[in-house]
Parts: C-alpha cells; structure tokens; sequence
C-alpha cells in the first residue's frame, strides 16, 4: 500500500517536474550544453577540425566541461520552489516521491546532454582506443560523460536543497567547482589530506575513468606511470563504482535535507 502511494507520487511528481521544465524553456539546457562542448572540444584541439587522440589536458577539459554542465542543470532546481514544496508536504506529499521524480527527469537530460557532448567532442577527439570492460571505447566515454553529468546534477540538486535562495547557491557553485577543479589530481599533485578530500569528487574518478579508457599512462604527457590510469576492467570499475555511490549519497543528502527543513510544515 506504502510502495504503491510512492509509486504514485512519483508519478505525479514526475509529470509536475517535466511540465515545469518545459514552461522554463529546459531546451535552454541542451543549447547550453551544445555551446561547452563545442567551447571545451575546439579548446583542447590544437589544430580545429582535425582528429586527434585523446590527450590529459583534453581528457581534463572534458570532465570540467560535463561537471560545469550537470552543475549547473540543479543548481537553482530546488532552492527557488522552498515554499511549494513546503506546502505540498503538508498536503500529503512524500519528500523521497519529490526527490525522485527530479532524479528521473535529470537523469534523461543528463543522457541527452552527453550523448550531445560526445558526438560533438568526437568531431575533435578520436575516441577508438581499446573497450576494457563493456568491449567498445567509445560506450565506455559515453557511460563515463553520463555518470559525471548526472552526478554533478545531484551534486547540485543537493546544494539547492541546502540554500535559502537561488542566489545563495549560484554563490556556492564557484566554489563547488573550483574544489572539483583543484582535487582531481591533474593540475596539482595531492597527498596527504588533500587526496582523501579528493576522493569525494566527481573530477578526481572521472579523470581515472577516462585515464583508464585511453590508456593515458601511454600518453607523451604522463612521463610517470600513474595507478589511477592504468588501462584495465578493475581501475575503470573502480572509478564507475565510486561516482555512482557520491551520486546515490548527494540524492539520499538531498532528501535528508529536505525533510529537515520541512519538518515543522
């Protein structure tokens, strides 16, 4: 009885969101992403139009390019409907039937934004090394730009739902990026507290994911061998496995958060 009024809820929630999106104009979104892709695509290429292989400094504008993107997906979702949601709990509503039903609707935009990113990027970045775990390199990039998106649009549905107000969180997403930037390994050697910090970003796995699938230890620009890119099945699983539990965590934190705030609703 309990699963089958979710199950509604969620359903409800879900149409409410899409009708929502679409009145905001959520094609915005997908220009958007088109716009970075392009931007960070013809950044990493030297020579424009001209297929090269994949390198780290191109791997690293790619995975800040799908973060700054999923971020910015969420990042005002939840902050700037407080007081409806805050309402429609009173009515009855369930807080994990709200969670969800945004989860889903990020979850096709995500898809439909990182299969944009990477049939653009592929115009630059050839893509064919060797597949390691699903047997095709370029599904892997693909599974890889999609848990990177969508969890930086959990990571940012988490945010909104810890803001008072849509600019309190475009405030703390400079610095939410800045963090991811910093402690992926690339521009700065970590050790000490700063790798286990680094261990809860989306940039630090991605950056492994997309070491591992192109084979970057290989690459002129790694001349000292790295584990977090060795090109084999346990270091790219690795680094999948750790970016869906960060997801699963901020969605879990999302929904804490929100019945916290609405506790005395």
């Amino acid at each position: 009885m309990e699963s089958a009024r979710l199950s509604t809820q969620v359903s409800v929630y879900f149409r409410k969101t899409v009708r929502i999106a679409f009145r905001e104009n959520c094609w915005k979104s997908v220009v958007f992403s088109v716009i970075i892709a392009f931007v960070a695509a013809a950044v990493a290429n030297k020579d424009m139009f001209i297929l090269y292989t994949a390198t780290k400094s191109g791997l690293f504008t790619l995975a800040s390019a799908c973060i700054w993107i999923g971020i910015f997906n969420t990042i005002q979702s939840i902050c700037k409907e407080h007081e409806i949601i805050c309402a429609d709990y009173r009515s009855g509503m369930k807080i994990s039937a709200f969670v969800i039903s945004n989860v889903l609707w990020q979850a096709i935009i995500c898809l439909v934004q990182t299969l944009i990113i990477f049939f653009i990027c592929r115009i630059f970045i050839d893509f064919n090394s060797d597949g390691i775990v699903l047997g095709y390199a370029p599904i892997e990039y693909i599974f890889t730009m999609f848990l990177l998106v969508f969890g930086s649009s959990m990571l940012g549905i988490m945010i909104s739902s810890i803001s008072s107000t849509p600019t309190t969180a475009m405030t703390i997403m400079p610095f939410v990026l800045i963090v991811q930037l910093i402690l992926c390994g690339v521009l700065f050697k970590l050790d000490g507290v700063a790798e286990k910090i680094s261990c809860i970003t989306f940039s630090k796995w991605g950056m492994s994911a997309f070491g591992s699938i192109a084979d970057m230890n290989t690459l002129e620009e790694c001349l000292l061998p790295e584990d977090c890119y060795s090109h084999n099945a346990e270091t790219l699983l690795y680094a999948w496995v750790w970016c869906i539990g960060i997801s699963a965590v901020c969605i879990l934190a999302s929904g804490i958060i929100l019945k916290i705030r609405n506790r005395n609703a």
